[in-house]
């Protein structure tokens, strides 16, 4: 992450307290995460079914919130190749300008599965989850939670923040927090608040489609304001042999729609 000269796709923020799960009428808090949780496992799998075009932009700023020639951009297309093994292939990577910021192998993570975070049946258990209520996310009615890890193993990173879950389809709508991990002795990496928005696609699935940072990190010695926008874009199904729980099947048609890439490269 962002060292002195560090950066991270991810906020920091304090860490949100616990507090008992709370209950309001015939809301079973402990169902709902229940169901949602097998409700996002079978979204992920349906995710990896789909190419898209992710366009990523980092701009540093100065004190009064204007660019001051810092920048980071990258375009890709998350596809897959003549043997259905996801890809990645770059379509446009200016020059990399940024004066007082780095990036590190924790902001890919971050990227990769951070922002666009799915708590689903297989990591739900390093996770604390509370309950506080219902609120509304542009007329979407959702069920809130306050979400932290349990405990941090090196190596790995997690979400610390706040969920919201749309209480009829009980998928994730709407993440706000950071990205959290173990540093090293020494370590001064700071990782930007974040909030990452969805888009009901194919009339089924919620997918990431849009996350924005507008954020101060502060360093030991220093601090640097950035902006950070992810844009998810062009969602087009390619295979799956997967039944997906709440609505229809995936059909397997054996091609993608988009023309295969030459050149791409492996995703880590």
């Amino acid at each position: 992450m962002i060292k002195a000269l560090l950066f991270t796709f991810v906020i920091a923020g304090a860490c949100l307290a616990d507090s008992p799960a709370a209950t309001a009428g015939d809301v079973n808090p402990e169902e709902i995460i229940k169901k949602f949780a097998q409700k996002e496992s079978s979204f992920l799998k349906a995710r990896e079914s789909y190419t898209y075009k992710q366009t990523v932009k980092l701009v540093e700023l100065d004190a009064d919130g204007n660019p001051n020639g810092g920048k980071y951009e990258i375009v890709e297309d998350v596809i897959f190749d003549r043997d259905g093994k996801r890809m990645e292939k770059v379509l446009r990577a200016p020059p990399n300008t940024l004066k007082n910021i780095l990036l590190t192998p924790e902001d890919e993570q971050d990227l990769r599965n951070v922002q666009p975070f799915v708590l689903n049946a297989e990591n739900i258990d390093k996770y604390i989850i509370n309950y506080m209520g219902k609120q509304q996310v542009d007329e979407i009615n959702c069920y809130l939670f306050a979400v932290r890890p349990k405990q941090m193993v090196k190596g790995e990173r997690y979400f610390d923040g706040q969920i919201w879950v749309d209480d009829r389809d009980l998928q994730i709508v709407k993440t706000y927090g950071k990205g959290v991990g173990r540093q090293g002795r020494g370590g001064d990496n700071q990782f930007p608040k974040f909030e990452t928005y969805r888009e009901q696609i194919d009339g089924k699935y919620w997918f990431p489609t849009y996350t924005i940072a507008n954020d101060t990190l502060h360093f030991k010695d220093s601090t640097q304001r950035i902006k950070m926008t992810v844009k998810y874009e062009d969602y087009k199904q390619f295979k799956s042999d997967v039944t997906i729980q709440y609505g229809e099947e995936v059909k397997d048609n054996g091609k993608p729609e988009d023309k295969k890439p030459e050149d791409p490269k492996p995703v880590p």
